[in-house]
């Protein structure tokens, strides 16, 4: 069973150089795509790796904060931790 395409519904217009124009049209035609095609390819890919970059500055700096905070203001040792602990000076006698 074919999967329906999402409906085509919104325009993106852009008015370019037709130098650009001709570049576009002969890298649609090496892909063997139409011109649209070949933009609307481009410029999706072009956004989701903007946006995925994006996404990632962001948890990098969330992360830099956390640690941070984690380095200056420790949480106080859970339970599991301090068995940790005196199994280890258990075994290694610390």
């Amino acid at each position: 069973m074919p999967v329906a395409e999402p409906k085509r519904d919104a325009r993106l217009e852009a008015r370019v150089p037709r130098a650009t124009k001709a570049l576009c049209e002969a890298a649609a035609a090496i892909q063997g795509r139409k011109l649209t095609d070949f933009v609307v390819n481009s410029v999706v890919e072009a956004a989701q790796r903007v946006v995925h970059s994006s996404e990632l500055s962001e948890l990098t700096q969330r992360d830099k904060i956390a640690f941070v905070e984690a380095l200056l203001k420790p949480p106080p040792p859970n339970s599991r931790l301090r068995k940790a602990a005196a199994r280890h000076a258990q075994m290694f006698g610390r």
